[in-house]
């Protein structure tokens, strides 16, 4: 059962370990604007309301508009918020990603970063991918320069492996790093379990994923029943009660929906019931773009 004390240290951050994603508040295929901006704003909001001290985005959700929709709910900031936001693509369209890993662009977007978010320093700053096509240490020695000149607090990586991480660990700290992970798709396993091992964050996208666990009479459902949550909430809290390390950031442009999330922090998990799920699924293969 997660509760309002319990908190992660990472580097110099400190956060509450539920967060929230702010991709869903951009247009479909995470393009545009969304089409109720009031409501993304209003989602925005009732978030910090509720106690959520992490908000995670990205300069290609949009692109740029999540960053702008956050500042124009957030600024001036309460002093207790972090904001992660991510570079590593370029956008060309709807559902269009393309790994962008050279130097001169990590620094130029974490640049317009700054000034979409109305920031001096980004809290925490995460690789998006690691693009294949340039030398890895340019990118981590990039963070690295970024992290040394006071642009931004902290660094992070995203869809990475163990030895990934290993590697961007020798040229700059790493304090979290954001897989995609779910009850159902746990191909991240390892690289969870080094996050644990060295108390670096791990930051699950599309973290409500549970195929057919979530079937009636399945596995989820059948626990759902037994603690009175939702399907939704019983995958949070199996989440939460994999690793301490574990941050998960569902994100929703719906205040109802968001409300519901931040409730899966006061599910608890019997050892019997965490065991059934644990067992209801294989480790699958993660996917390979998005989050």
């Amino acid at each position: 059962m997660l509760d309002a004390s319990d908190t992660l240290e990472l580097g110099t951050l400190r956060v509450h370990r539920l967060g929230f994603g702010t991709m869903q508040l951009t247009g479909p295929g995470v393009w545009g604007p969304p089409k109720d901006p009031d409501g993304a704003i209003a989602v925005l909001r009732t978030a910090v309301a509720l106690g959520v001290d992490l908000i995670d985005t990205a300069d290609s959700y949009g692109p740029d508009i999540a960053e702008e929709l956050i500042r124009e709910a957030l600024s001036p900031y309460p002093a207790d918020i972090t904001i992660a936001t991510k570079a590593g693509f370029t956008r060309s369209g709807p559902d269009q990603w393309e790994e962008c890993g050279r130097p001169e662009y990590l620094k130029s977007q974490c640049e317009g970063s700054l000034k979409r978010l109305g920031v001096d320093h980004i809290d925490l700053f995460q690789l998006h991918r690691i693009d294949p096509r340039v030398p890895p240490d340019d990118q981590f020695g990039a963070l690295k320069d970024l992290r040394d000149s006071g642009m931004v607090a902290e660094v992070g990586l995203s869809e990475v492996t163990v030895a990934d991480v290993e590697a961007a660990r020798r040229i700059v700290p790493i304090i979290t790093v954001q897989n995609q992970y779910n009850i159902a798709q746990r191909g991240a396993d390892d690289v969870l379990d080094y996050c644990e091992s060295h108390q670096i964050g791990f930051i699950p996208w599309f973290p409500l994923a549970n195929g057919k666990l979530a079937r009636d009479g399945g596995p989820l459902d059948t626990v759902a029943r037994e603690v009175g949550a939702t399907v939704s909430q019983v995958s949070l809290a199996w989440l939460l009660r994999r690793s301490a390390v574990m941050l998960p950031i569902p994100g929703t442009s719906s205040v109802e929906h968001l409300e519901e999330n931040w409730a899966a922090g006061e599910v608890s998990l019997s050892d019997s019931q965490y065991d059934q799920l644990v067992a209801a699924r294989k480790p699958v293969r993660r996917w390979a773009l998005g989050g």
